[in-house]
């Protein structure tokens, strides 16, 4: 496929004010990998030649065995990290062709949840959502205003002067969830974001992202927890040996199906 002539161009951070995508970005699949290959170490490749297409507003659940490359594969992403082989396109443009003064555009984008929420403990509840909005100079009465909305979206209404670090482990993944969404990104990441949580927080928390992506946010959710896929019969994409195995149809389970043939390698 040939390289696009404006894959050096910034994308721009799209924070309500008009079209949030141009009429060209919003025909393509917002996500193409193209016979990407990462290794970290000689004949040991974490992804070989995988390829995938995730279309505009999809619900997908990455899943493999530890060390299969679903981290690997977010941090690709959001240009963390850089491919050795092939291309990632997001909204059509090259992730690994960006400028360097693009990749922070590129992230605005791209809301990302973590296991382990990555907080600043010290801080309110407020501060550690609100910087998303402040590291682009926003006026503080729309950061104000734009927190606030997150915050009632997360299920965190007034709790906003609340030090972080004082939250339960559910809390603090909320507010990590509402600082990746505060900025109205067209991606939301999430790598193991059930993690740390017991079972009915996860699925409380898988639920939440069901809302998020009922807005219009395409999902990426990277989990090894096979009864979160069992909830509802979303796409899943399986991650073995370096390989992307489409499961579109959800996963079958011997109570369920029977016989069937897209059990997952775990």
């Amino acid at each position: 496929m040939p390289v696009s002539d404006d894959e050096s161009r910034p994308f721009r951070p799209k924070l309500r004010a008009g079209a949030r995508f141009g009429a060209e970005a919003a025909q393509r699949p917002i996500l193409m990998f193209e016979d990407v290959y990462k290794s970290y170490r000689p004949g040991a490749p974490v992804l070989r030649g995988m390829n995938l297409v995730i279309e505009r507003g999809e619900f997908v659940f990455f899943t493999g065995a530890s060390g299969a490359g679903k981290s690997t594969l977010l941090r690709l992403l959001y240009r963390a990290e850089m491919v050795d082989e092939g291309r990632i396109l997001f909204m059509g443009r090259d992730v690994a062709r960006l400028t360097h003064d693009s990749i922070p555009f590129l992230r605005r984008n791209i809301g990302c949840v973590f296991q382990d929420f990555k907080l600043v403990e010290s801080w309110s509840v407020y501060e550690n959502v609100a910087i998303t909005l402040e590291v682009l100079g926003l006026p503080q009465r729309l950061i104000r205003a734009r927190v606030g909305e997150a915050l009632e979206r997360v299920g965190l209404n007034g709790r906003g002067h609340d030090p972080a670090g004082v939250l339960s482990g559910g809390e603090q993944q909320r507010v990590a969830i509402a600082r990746a969404i505060v900025g109205e990104p067209a991606l939301l990441l999430a790598d193991e974001p059930t993690g740390n949580l017991d079972p009915q927080l996860a699925i409380d928390i898988l639920g939440l992202f069901e809302e998020i992506h009922e807005g219009g946010t395409t999902v990426i959710f990277a989990t090894h927890d096979r009864t979160l896929l069992e909830i509802r019969p979303r796409r899943v994409v399986v991650l073995d040996a370096g390989k992307a195995m489409d499961v579109r149809a959800g996963v079958a389970t011997p109570e369920k199906d029977g016989d069937f043939d897209n059990e997952l390698p775990l």
